[in-house]
């Protein structure tokens, strides 16, 4: 999970770029970037942190053109270090810059066909490296002078040798900006226009709340398989280049990663996140019809829409029971357990009115590895509860993701090969209660019918892309698990560092 953003306009892009990755930010807190292109050379900013942090007055006054893209960065494969922030850059051919969200799942196998046969080198363990590589190979073989239909014909060689998740945004030296989406759709990829007067201007990103900021109206989701050429007169060109496209977003992107404002392939995020709720509340009246909640408390900020919704639809009061620190990043996606831990008591603090004597249903999005929800049944406790019950919008997280969120060991996730009253006595609630995965994707469906398919495979444990067996998933969690991360941290902190303040010719 991470943000992409490109913009095509009529004036200098790096403000509206920088607002853009502002609003991105809950998609990778870890580290952002911005490349942009002015007369036939890349000017290049990136570095760990936030986005506030990484852009100062000195690096937006370096960052002129018309043309960019931007990254926010939350790390699934590759390692935290500086040098694979993004965009990333290739001089050959032409020149291109590329900011990538997802996984490619057989990134291993590219590496040794990209040094094999296509006789390119790369320098980090970055998937993203590898996928700016083969677009850029497969766009070398178009020649020199490149047509909207020769850059449709490279995408469509990406999709056949690419597999996994993927929304990616690149710039390729004077000939405009490109954008793809996997075959699949997992990952989220929007665009729109903007008329300034002076003629059209084109963003592309991530999510639609990208687009709301800068005053550009949404177009459309780009479709699986499909890529979208922005020329440079500001011109767009679109094209289906997968064989054998099908529609199954991340379903995760609903429970969890999108912002509730925005809008993914027809359904807003704050109706999927409403009907969640009452899906859950339709569960506790049929499971456990005679209750005794007395009041619904969300575990901000993610739940507190399906919270609302499912205290409605249960006549039980609603309250804000905990207070949230801003200053404290999003939980799930720190690189380390410990690192998480800690964070919890910094982040929320509970009020004691909301649960002195009170039985109190706590609903948050969904649980991962426990962490979170343990702590707080926890503060709940200390805060006077008589009794604390949990809910989750969500079902049992049960299987790795491979396709760029951040659950890759299965021995991590508290409801691998446990049932939910195991789970529930684990994080040491009185009651668990889980949402019925039919009736989440019911949830997006009562939102946009036309959602007949999704990735649920944190969930069901089927990988939509037919290529994901035991062994690899055990590769995965050796490379991936929290112990690997911390290793990894420290052994790529002297590799690869390099001036990331460049102008690239």
């Amino acid at each position: 999970m991470c943000g992409i953003v490109g913009l095509m306009a009529k004036q200098a892009v790096n403000q509206g770029i920088y607002d853009a990755l502002t609003v991105l930010q809950h998609r990778g807190q870890d580290a952002g970037g911005m490349m942009t292109w002015n007369d036939g050379r890349f000017l290049l900013r990136k570095s760990n942190g936030l986005v506030r942090d990484v852009f100062h007055t000195r690096h937006m006054a370096r960052l002129k053109g018309n043309l960019g893209i931007g990254h926010v960065r939350y790390p699934t494969a590759g390692s935290s270090s500086e040098a694979e922030s993004q965009p990333l850059y290739v001089n050959s051919p032409y020149g291109i810059s590329l900011a990538h969200n997802g996984n490619l799942t057989n990134s291993e196998q590219l590496k040794q066909e990209l040094f094999s046969s296509d006789l390119r080198h790369i320098n980090t363990s970055s998937d993203s490296e590898v996928l700016l590589n083969v677009f850029a190979h497969e766009l070398g073989k178009q020649g020199l002078h490149l047509a909207p239909g020769d850059i449709f014909d490279a995408v469509r060689r990406v999709h056949r040798r690419c597999r996994g998740a993927y929304g990616a945004v690149a710039i390729i030296n004077g000939v405009g900006l490109v954008a793809f989406r996997d075959p699949n759709g997992i990952r989220p990829v929007v665009f729109g226009t903007r008329d300034e007067g002076e003629g059209q201007e084109v963003m592309i990103a991530s999510e639609s709340v990208a687009l709301d900021v800068g005053g550009f109206e949404l177009h459309r989701d780009l479709a699986p398989g499909e890529a979208i050429f922005v020329d440079m007169e500001g011109q767009i060109h679109t094209q289906g280049c997968a064989d054998t496209p099908r529609l199954a977003p991340c379903i995760f992107e609903h429970v969890y990663l999108a912002r509730p404002d925005t809008l993914l392939d027809g359904a807003y995020v704050y109706g999927t996140r409403m009907q969640m709720g009452r899906k859950l509340g339709d569960r506790i009246q049929s499971e456990w019809p005679d209750h005794d909640i007395e009041v619904v408390i969300p575990i901000p900020d993610t739940s507190r829409t399906s919270a609302l919704e499912l205290a409605q639809h249960l006549g039980v009061t609603y309250r804000e029971g905990f207070m949230k620190n801003r200053y404290i990043g999003r939980t799930f996606i720190m690189p380390g357990q410990t690192q998480r831990k800690k964070s919890v008591r910094q982040k929320l603090n509970a009020i004691d009115i909301e649960f002195k004597d009170k039985n109190v249903l706590l609903v948050d999005d969904s649980i991962v590895r426990g962490t979170t929800c343990r702590q707080i049944i926890q503060m709940a406790r200390e805060a006077g509860a008589n009794k604390v019950y949990f809910a989750s919008a969500a079902p049992p997280v049960r299987y790795p993701n491979v396709y760029g969120i951040d659950m890759p060991a299965a021995n991590e996730l508290i409801a691998h090969g446990r049932s939910e009253a195991e789970v529930g006595e684990l994080i040491g609630a009185d009651r668990m209660v889980y949402q019925d995965l039919d009736d989440l994707k019911q949830a997006c469906r009562d939102v946009n019918p036309a959602l007949e398919d999704f990735d649920c495979s944190v969930f069901d444990g089927q990988y939509i892309t037919g290529d994901i067996d035991e062994a690899y998933l055990a590769d995965l969690e050796a490379i991936r698990n929290d112990d690997a991360k911390l290793t990894s941290a420290g052994d790529h902190a002297l590799v690869g560092m390099h001036n990331q303040d460049d102008d690239l010719d």
